[in-house]
């Protein structure tokens, strides 16, 4: 996401303690807000896939997804 765009999603949040934003304003700023959510999550997963776990032994193993941990899913 760019600068631009992140300056624009804070004017707004401004904009909005001030005054009532149109509905324009508020799709522009729901759509800047999930873009700006799917750039954030796609560089969690990154940094997440790119760490490894050294064991006591010195072996190195990627995480693995809590689903892959076990097959209860929290239940």
């Amino acid at each position: 996401m760019t600068q631009e765009k992140m300056d624009r999603i804070s004017a707004l949040t401004r904009l909005s303690r001030e005054r009532a934003l149109t509905a324009e304003e508020e799709a522009e700023r729901a759509a800047l807000r999930q873009e700006y959510l799917a750039d954030w999550r796609r560089g969690a997963i990154e940094t997440l896939e790119s760490v490894r776990v050294v064991t006591p032994d010195g072996r190195k193993h990627k995480l693995r997804k809590k689903a892959e941990d076990s097959g209860d899913r929290g239940q």
